[in-house]
C-alpha cells in the first residue's frame, strides 16, 4: 500500500477488518475503505486489482472478477492465475529491497523478505540517512573526483559506526578526507592521528570549527567535534555584560580540555578573557578576517542616515561606549542571540539597525540590504576581534603541531599586542575597550580606546613600535594601557563597573557552625547572603528563587547541598561559582558546576575579595 501511495494512486480497500496503520495510509491519500466481505462489482472501473486476502479461494474469485471486467490483477495466492507479478518489498528508511522469487515456490519469497527485515534492520535505515545528507554535503563543496573518493570510504565504514554517526560529525570528517586526498604526498599515512575538538554548536562557531579542522587535516591531525553549550550560549535573557564574568563562552570548553573529552577547543579570539588559567595555552592564533565592526540595516543606507531616535541593536558595552559618541541622539539596546537570530530580528523590525563583526557575516555568508564596515579609527574593534584561536592543555604535545599547521605569526603578534594592552588595564572582553594593531614595513601600530559607557567620554591613543620581539611588543602594549589609564581611562572603566553588590542574591554552603566571616563581608557590599548546611535549608531560606552566585569555601560544603545542587541542574540554572581552594574546586567540578571563581588559598579575606572583584566586574580574568 506504501508503494501504491509513493506511486499516487488513491486505493480502494475491500476486507472485513482493517488494522489501525492502514486506515490512517488510506486517510491520508483520501482512499476508500469497504468493511465488508468481497463483491464481484467492487472491480469495476478499477486501473489495477490486488487479490490479497490470505484465503486461496477467494482470491481465485477476485481474480476471475478482474478478468471478467478487463482489469490486470495481482493474485498473491497463485501468481501463475494474475495477470502481472510484483516483487516482495523489504523497506528500512529510504532502502527498498525487492524480491523476485521467479517460479520457486510460493513461500520462498516471504522467506527471503522475513531474513532481509531481520539482516537489514533500522542501523541501515539511519546509516543511509546519513550519508545521504553528506553526499548533499559534498556535491555542494567538493570536486566530482574528490568527492567520490570521500564517499567510497565513508560508506565502507562499519554499519554499526555509520548509524550511529551524527550527521555533523560525518560531515567534519568528509572535510578531514578530502584535503587528506588532495594532498596525500604531503603528510605519510602513518603520521596521521586523531583528535577531538571542543567548540560551541552555533553556526558561526561550527564554521569556524570546520575551517580549522579542515587545515589541521592537510597536517595530519584528522578530527571529531565534540558540541558543547556554554553559559554565554544557555543565558538568553541578560546581556554578556550582565552574566557578571569573563570567558562566559570559554570556561565549559576549558573543562572539556581537563577532562580530556577533547584535545584542543577552537575560540573566536575576542571571546578569551585577557589571561588564560595556568594549565591552558594559546597553542596558535589564525589568519585573521576583517576585524572591524559592521553596521546593518534593512532601511537605512549608512550609519548617519539614521533619523535621531532609531534604535540601535549592539550587545557590547565597547560598540554602545564608542557609537553614543558619533550619535548620542539614537537608542541603543540590548541585543542577544547567534548572527542569524539578530539578522531575523533587525528583518522583523525589532531594530533600525545593528552592529556585529565583520568577520561572522563574511563567513556565514551573511548579510542585511544595508552593510556598511566602520573605518577602525572610528570604531575601534575588539581585542583580537575577526581572529580564531586554538586553545589546548598546556605543555599538550599537539599544541607544536597545531601550531605548525594553523598559526600565522603577523596575526599572533597584533594579537598577542592587543591582549597585553587588554591585561593591563584588568579589562575583559565585555569592557568597552578598544585595540586594533596592523603590522606593515616591520612596525606594528595600535590604535586604543576606553570610553564611558554612554560615549560621554574617549581616551584614544594611536601609536607604533618598531621592535617585534614578543616579549618587548607585550611590555610596550602594557605600557600603552598605564598611560591611558592615567590619562583618564581609569576613572571612565570604573564608572563602567558597578559599585557594589545591590540586589545580588548569594548561597554560602555550610558545614560548621561557628559564624562565617564571608557572609558579614558580603552583605557589608550590599549582598543578600544565604547560609545554608542542608539541601532543605537551601530550599526553605530561598523559597525559589535562584541565586546569582554559590559559594563553596569547601569540599564538605559541596556535599551538604548535594541534593539541592542535583536540582539546580535539573532545571539547567547557572549560577556563578566561587571556590576557596584546590579540594572545593575539584568537588565543584565533579558536582557538574565548575568554579568560575577560583581563590588558590584558603584566605577567607582573599576569597571575598576574589568573589567581590569578580561579581562586579573588576577581575578581567
Amino acid at each position: 500500500m506504501r508503494g501504491l501511495l509513493a506511486a499516487g494512486a488513491v486505493p480502494t480497500v475491500v476486507a472485513p477488518e482493517i488494522e489501525l496503520e492502514l486506515r490512517a495510509l488510506l486517510a491520508s491519500a483520501g482512499g476508500r475503505l469497504l468493511e465488508r466481505t468481497f463483491e464481484a462489482g467492487d472491480v469495476a472501473g478499477a486501473s489495477l486489482v490486488f487479490a490479497a486476502s490470505g484465503d486461496p479461494a477467494l482470491d481465485a474469485s477476485v481474480a476471475e472478477a478482474a478478468r471478467q471486467h478487463n482489469v490486470p490483477v495481482n493474485d498473491a495466492s497463485e501468481a501463475e492465475r494474475g495477470t502481472f507479478r510484483t516483487p516482495l518489498v523489504h523497506r528500512s528508511g529510504k532502502l527498498t529491497f525487492t524480491v523476485d522469487a521467479g517460479e520457486l515456490a510460493d513461500s520462498f519469497g516471504p522467506r527471503l523478505v522475513a531474513e532481509l527485515h531481520e539482516r537489514f534492520d533500522d542501523r541501515y535505515a539511519r546509516a543511509g540517512e546519513t550519508l545521504e545528507r553528506v553526499a548533499r554535503y559534498t556535491k555542494a563543496t567538493l570536486e566530482p573526483a574528490l568527492r567520490s573518493e570521500v564517499m567510497q570510504v565513508l560508506a565502507g565504514r562499519p554499519i554499526d559506526e555509520l548509524a550511529r554517526l551524527d550527521p555533523g560529525r560525518a560531515q567534519d570528517e568528509a572535510d578531514a578526507l578530502a584535503h587528506r586526498f588532495a594532498s596525500p604526498e604531503a603528510i605519510p599515512s602513518a603520521d596521521f592521528v586523531p583528535a577531538v575538538c571542543a567548540t560551541r554548536a552555533s553556526a558561526l562557531a561550527m564554521w569556524q570549527t570546520r575551517h580549522v579542522m579542515a587545515l589541521l587535516a592537510g597536517a595530519g591531525i584528522v578530527s571529531t567535534v565534540l558540541q558543547i553549550a556554554t553559559k554565554g550560549d544557555l543565558t538568553q535573557d541578560r546581556s554578556l555584560a550582565a552574566l557578571g564574568s569573563d570567558g562566559v563562552f570559554v570556561k565549559e570548553l576549558e573543562l572539556a580540555l581537563r577532562e580530556r573529552r577533547a584535545d584542543y577547543a577552537v575560540h573566536s579570539c575576542k571571546d578569551l578573557p585577557s589571561a588564560l588559567p595556568g594549565d591552558m595555552e594559546l597553542a596558535a592564533i589564525g589568519v585573521r578576517e576583517d576585524p572591524r565592526d559592521a553596521f546593518c540595516s534593512e532601511i537605512y543606507p549608512s550609519f548617519d542616515d539614521l533619523p535621531a531616535g532609531a534604535v540601535v541593536g549592539t550587545s557590547s558595552p565597547r560598540r554602545r561606549a564608542q557609537l553614543g559618541a558619533l550619535r548620542p541622539d539614537l537608542r541603543y539596546e540590548t541585543i542577544r542571540g547567534n548572527v542569524d537570530t539578530r539578522l531575523r530580528k533587525l528583518r522583523e523590525g525589532q531594530y533600525d539597525a545593528i552592529v556585529l563583526a565583520a568577520a561572522g557575516l563574511k563567513r556565514l555568508g551573511l548579510g542585511a540590504k544595508h552593510v556598511e564596515p566602520f573605518d577602525p579609527s572610528v570604531v575601534v574593534p575588539a581585542v583580537a576581534q575577526g581572529a580564531l584561536a586554538i586553545e589546548t592543555r598546556a605543555g599538550d604535545s599537539l599544541a607544536a603541531r597545531i601550531r605548525l599547521a594553523f598559526n600565522d605569526p603577523a596575526s599572533e603578534l597584533c594579537v598577542r599586542a592587543e591582549r597585553a594592552f587588554l591585561r593591563a588595564l584588568s579589562g575583559g572582553c565585555q569592557a568597552p575597550v578598544g585595540a586594533y594593531a596592523t603590522l606593515t614595513d616591520g612596525t606594528l601600530r595600535l590604535q586604543a580606546s576606553i570610553a564611558a559607557v554612554d560615549g560621554s567620554s574617549i581616551v584614544r591613543r594611536d601609536v607604533t613600535c618598531a621592535n617585534l620581539n614578543v616579549a618587548h611588543l607585550e611590555a610596550w602594549a602594557g605600557e600603552l594601557g598605564a598611560d591611558m589609564l592615567a590619562a583618564g581611562g581609569a576613572a571612565l572603566l570604573a564608572s563602567a563597573r558597578p559599585q557594589a553588590l545591590d540586589g545580588r542574591l548569594f548561597l554560602l554552603a555550610r558545614t560548621q557552625e561557628r559564624p562565617s566571616r564571608i557572609a558579614p563581608a558580603l552583605r557589608g557590599a550590599g549582598a543578600e547572603v544565604v547560609e545554608a548546611s542542608s539541601s532543605d535549608d537551601a530550599e526553605l531560606a530561598l523559597g525559589g528563587r535562584t541565586p546569582h552566585v554559590l559559594l563553596f569555601p569547601s569540599s564538605g560544603s559541596i556535599r551538604a547541598i548535594a541534593a539541592y545542587l542535583a536540582r539546580l541542574r535539573a532545571r539547567e540554572a547557572k549560577p556563578l561559582v566561587a571556590t576557596m581552594g584546590p579540594g572545593s574546586s575539584a568537588a565543584a567540578s565533579a558536582a557538574g558546576f565548575p568554579p568560575d571563581i577560583a581563590a588558590p588559598g584558603e584566605s577567607v579575606a582573599e576569597f571575598v575579595q576574589s568573589v567581590t572583584r569578580h561579581v562586579i566586574g573588576r577581575n578581567g580574568t
